[in-house]
């Protein structure tokens, strides 16, 4: 058994405890024994020696004279071999870290104490249509009115809603599996239900699709990634299992990008209802995009990094990324434990707030989740909220001007040039676009709001996502160690595979300092919100990154569509920027709050939806699968 008490002791001499990164250590030695003769192949790697140690050390920049190594070669030898009896354990995605992150900064108080859903007038609804196609992009206020009324049974909405999917998919290929059989159950008990007269609420007998990540039992729950593609679980997620507690019918299994990056998975690429020659970004790219081409009424992405952000952006739908820590992760896939998060995708900020309302609170099983409360008053006065804004992410984005470096060559030169050309297009379309921002500041300055100027705390951010990529290492470690990471579709430099093995070369205490760095990021945004309760902002940028970290609250929602002025796509969608679409596609705005105070969030984003009804515009799919 691994000595750690000699070894720190050891190491300690040096002030280098913890210090050296065993992942660089055990690769090394790999590397040694797979360049090894064949013809005598052992289960055993080879001895750390002081070449690697040196080359370990390089890596993580940590200087180590001769004579430290040296004396440090049996202790990290030890180290090394214990690693084998935790990897023995195989332990399951489903198994969390002996920690739990907190985004609460010292001084909050939380509301926890729960409040029944103040709900707005419900909508007139006279006779329905015939077709109930023109329902697909109705919100779930409307949708509801006409189930609680008997006027629509739930078996129609659920058929109409399949075949929709069934019509669309092999266009947009947003569906991994269809879960009909269920769908159905469900929604004839629903009729059944409330024609005894029990009903359960707004979302009683509505069709939902659940992003491909989360437990449904008798369904693959497939991450959306080769080698997964039959991996089944014997229970229910906890989001799923209230959704069913509140009446919804479950009627597909929705896809993400493999593993939770971007919108490629197993089955080919999800596609921008929009504008169908590109994707539709991810990872929540089935949720959004089957909400925004009115295949469900609504439905559940996930977010660890801008992923309900980016394709609600991309597709034109409204997403709310709730505060860290609201709606339990259960049955979910893990990618960080400090920064997943679940929450909904739906036409509208007050969908959003609905949705929430049946999902949120502790489980008793994620360790996160905090026990505040979500109360969605639809008639809260939002005038009563302070609003703030990232001022110099309004800023319109300097012209481009760069100088070709001498000496290149006749080939370095022509590369140079292409990749000048492409950040000239890029910067086009970000100037293009913030114009629409700025009309949303003059849009809320209309409605009497007065904008208070924030400035965005000026910390490395980009270093601190080295976190994200460490905890979804560990997350999916046997595939790295196995080589089953070459089953996964995408295997470029920015791509799972290369980051899960790029990230074994960081080290334990980088990993500390960052989280450190990461409590100045929350106290830092603690003081802003201590000023503001709103803050306006475009939808990407650093506060992206800002935000995932510290766990604070996001809606983001349709803002306009682009011009025929609006500068021309790139030929080839690489996933690497949301503002891409080109005329006739959709841009977004986001709004911000306070941790756990994401019902006030939602009433002030409602408040500006309805002001500008940007979100009751869907893409045109009539070209696609005429019934």
């Amino acid at each position: 058994m691994l000595d750690r008490r000699r070894f720190l002791a050891v190491c300690s001499q040096f002030g280098l405890a913890s210090t050296l990164l065993p992942g660089a250590l055990y690769t090394l030695a790999a590397q040694a024994q797979a360049a090894a003769p064949s013809a005598a192949p052992s289960p055993a790697l080879p001895k750390i020696t002081p070449e690697m140690v040196e080359q370990a050390a390089a890596l993580v920049g940590v200087p180590i004279a001769p004579d430290q190594i040296s004396m440090m070669l049996d202790a990290l030898n030890q180290q090394r071999d214990g690693y084998s009896a935790i990897r023995a354990l195989h332990m399951p995605n489903s198994i969390a870290p002996a920690y739990v992150f907190d985004p609460l900064p010292q001084d909050a108080i939380l509301q926890t104490q729960r409040e029944s859903p103040k709900y707005g007038n419900p909508p007139a609804v006279g006779e329905p249509p015939v077709n109930l196609d023109e329902l697909a992009f109705a919100n779930i206020p409307k949708l509801a009115e006409y189930i609680r009324t008997r006027k629509i049974s739930s078996v129609a909405l659920t058929e109409m809603y399949i075949e929709r999917i069934r019509r669309f998919n092999p266009e947009l290929h947003f569906l991994i599996t269809l879960t009909e059989e269920r769908a159905m159950a469900q929604a004839r008990a629903a009729d059944a239900e409330i024609a005894s007269g029990t009903y359960r609420g707004p979302l009683h007998g509505l069709p939902w699709g659940a992003k491909d990540l989360l437990a449904v039992k008798g369904y693959p729950t497939t991450w959306g990634a080769g080698g997964f593609e039959h991996q089944t679980f014997d229970y229910d997620a906890t989001v799923v299992q209230r959704l069913d507690a509140a009446g919804a019918v479950l009627v597909a299994k929705l896809s993400l990008g493999a593993l939770a990056m971007g919108d490629k998975w197993f089955g080919g690429r999800t596609l921008n209802p929009w504008n169908r020659r590109q994707g539709s970004s991810g990872s929540s790219a089935g949720p959004a995009c089957a909400t925004a081409a009115g295949c469900v009424a609504f439905s559940i992405g996930s977010e660890t990094l801008g992923s309900i952000s980016s394709p609600s952006s991309r597709c034109g739908v409204t997403g709310l990324r709730p505060t860290f820590g609201f709606v339990p992760r259960t049955g979910a896939m893990a990618l960080s434990w400090t920064m997943d998060k679940l929450g909904p995708i739906c036409r509208s900020v007050e969908d959003c707030a609905l949705v929430m309302s049946s999902i949120y609170g502790p489980d008793g099983k994620d360790l996160s989740v905090r026990n505040a409360a979500f109360n969605w008053d639809a008639n809260f006065d939002w005038r009563t909220l302070r609003v703030g804004y990232f001022q110099s992410a309004f800023d319109m984005p300097k012209p481009l001007q760069e100088t070709m470096p001498g000496g290149l060559s006749p080939e370095q030169q022509k590369k140079w040039r292409a990749d000048f050309a492409l950040r000239r297009a890029s910067r086009a379309r970000t100037a293009y676009d913030r114009n629409f921002d700025l009309d949303a500041l003059d849009q809320l300055r209309s409605m009497g709001v007065k904008l208070i100027p924030i400035d965005l705390p000026k910390l490395p951010y980009d270093s601190m996502m080295h976190l994200l990529t460490a905890e979804a290492a560990a997350a999916f470690d046997d595939l790295t160690m196995t080589g089953r990471d070459k089953l996964l579709t995408e295997q470029g430099p920015e791509d799972w595979p290369n980051y899960f093995r790029a990230a074994r070369f960081y080290p334990a205490v980088e990993y500390i300092q960052a989280n450190r760095a990461r409590s100045l990021a929350i106290e830092q945004m603690a003081g802003i919100f201590r000023t503001v309760d709103v803050l306006v902002t475009p939808s990407g940028g650093e506060q992206l990154i800002l935000t995932n970290l510290t766990g604070h609250p996001a809606v983001i929602q349709p803002n306009g569509i682009r011009g025929n002025d609006s500068p021309k796509p790139p030929a080839i969608d690489t996933g690497d920027e949301d503002n891409i679409g080109g005329p006739g596609t959709p841009v977004s705005i986001t709004f911000l709050g306070n941790l756990y105070q994401d019902a006030k969030l939602c009433a002030f984003a409602s408040a500006y939806q309805h002001a500008t009804d940007f979100f009751k515009m869907h893409p045109d799919l009539s070209r696609i699968g005429a019934p």
